[in-house]
């Protein structure tokens, strides 16, 4: 069931996949297991589906029609990258669902072509980034990948799944080492930032541990702890790894004493310098990230968003931290709804095209182009302009996304103080995940990426 489930999730060609795994899952009335084995499929084929194209092509006869591949997607998936489960148990079950959804005709090609990758593949990596499998201990014989000396972003859509027009993006940008190492970090999904909202954050992080080992036991001298809470470069944030099950059902969690919040996005937030008494607007404000962080400084907050259901999310993080009397929620698309108001500071978290949380959200890499980035750098900018036509004289404007990317970013901005006299940029920030902002060895890199602008209104201009 669960194969066949991962199968009808991927083959339906929904642009967010992940999504879409725990509606398929509620429909069917998985259980904790099944569902998150669910997950880990879908998010294993979605985080590698350059390399497991590759594969395809490496080692399937013809070119198979797009049920067959997902098929076998969904196979390779489990074989290189779902670990805990037995390569023999894999192989049966997704010929059982390749029986039950194409009928028994198929099930020989499927049950070749996975037999063949299992007898090709050799333990260990051997070196040659042609043959390595990129987060996955295995390799083979023969060139599967491009020559990434040769032809760079082709390797890293084909071993490291980050489709080649972005990867010459980001080479072009970065250079290629970097380039590269961006795409190697998005293999994984990364470990979970904590926010400390409330109370010391050394007493709140012995307070997690005692809890989760309340479940767990204490490890011994050998054994690995279930969960580990390491320092950023944040002194509030926390990143986690291990159980993050145990972690996010702790009382100071129900509390609102911590909450899940990446250090660029806090870092973001932090920019705009809200103080008590002041009037801000948060346009894009769903999940409420952001808000609080306005709300928690003392200001009195104006959160937008587009829908009734992102609006749900908002209040449901603003009640759990307690915050949700500072806060007066509005749906509108832009500031259309808010007749003539206007604000000491508007802070717009921007809709945008993701890159700099590819971990964490791998299925923004398979939407990424041109089209995609034109109507998207479009409405950006149509929310740059709204939301500082609604900043009083001496008022601050922070511009936030989630991206990499220069077009939503930098050149978005110039092109707007190029375009709006009486403004100024006074601030920018810019995190690249996994890496150090500052010099090497100086702080532990940001786990989420993005970058943020604050621009200055300036008195007695419009």
């Amino acid at each position: 069931m669960v194969r066949q489930l991962a199968w009808e999730v991927l083959r339906s060609g929904n642009p967010a996949p992940m999504r879409e795994v725990d509606v398929a899952a509620d429909e069917v009335g998985l259980d904790a297991r099944d569902r998150g084995l669910l997950r880990r499929i879908v998010g294993a084929e979605v985080r590698h589906r350059g390399t497991l194209r590759a594969l395809v092509a490496q080692f399937a006869r013809g070119n198979p029609k797009v049920g067959l591949r997902t098929h076998l997607h969904v196979g390779m998936a489990q074989l290189f990258w779902c670990d805990r489960v037995p390569p023999r148990a894999a192989l049966s079950e997704v010929v059982d669902a390749t029986r039950r959804t194409l009928g028994p005709s198929k099930t020989a090609y499927v049950n070749g072509v996975l037999r063949a990758v299992l007898r090709a593949r050799i333990p260990g990596h051997c070196g040659d980034p042609r043959r390595d499998l990129a987060d996955s201990p295995w390799h083979f014989e023969e060139p599967i990948f491009a020559d990434p000396a040769e032809h760079p972003y082709l390797w890293m859509e084909e071993a490291l799944s980050i489709p080649s027009m972005l990867a010459k993006r980001w080479g072009k940008r970065f250079g290629d080492e970097r380039a590269f190492a961006l795409g190697r970090y998005f293999q994984t999904e990364p470990p979970l930032s904590l926010r400390v909202v409330q109370g010391e954050p050394g007493a709140v992080r012995d307070e997690l541990l005692a809890h989760v080992a309340a479940f767990t036991g204490d490890a011994g001298e050998d054994e690995a702890p279930a969960v580990e809470l390491r320092a950023s470069s944040h002194p509030a944030v926390w990143i986690a790894s291990g159980d993050i099950g145990h972690l996010l059902e702790a009382p100071a969690f129900h509390e609102g004493r911590v909450t899940v919040q990446g250090e660029a996005a806090l870092r973001a937030a932090e920019l705009c310098a809200a103080a008590e008494g002041e009037e801000w607007l948060d346009l894009c404000a769903a999940p409420g990230g952001k808000t609080a962080v306005l709300a928690g400084a003392g200001a009195r907050v104006t959160a937008v968003d587009v829908s009734e259901a992102k609006l749900a999310r908002l209040g449901a993080t603003l009640d759990r931290l307690g915050l949700a009397e500072r806060v007066t929620c509005v749906e509108s698309d832009g500031t259309a709804a808010l007749g003539e108001r206007t604000f000491d500071g508007v802070l717009i978290d921007a809709p945008c095209s993701n890159t700099g949380v590819l971990g964490a959200r791998p299925g923004a890499r398979w939407r990424f182009g041109k089209q995609t980035q034109r109507e998207l750098t479009e409405l950006q900018y149509r929310l740059l302009v709204e939301g500082a036509a609604r900043v009083r004289p001496g008022g601050r404007l922070v511009w936030s996304t989630c991206s990499l990317e220069g077009d939503e970013n930098g050149q978005l901005v110039r092109r707007f103080l190029e375009e709006h006299a009486g403004w100024e940029q006074d601030a920018q920030l810019e995190h690249l995940p996994g890496m150090p902002s500052q010099a090497e060895g100086e702080a532990p890199p940001p786990t989420d990426g993005g970058t943020a602008t604050r621009l200055q209104r300036l008195e007695g201009l419009s």
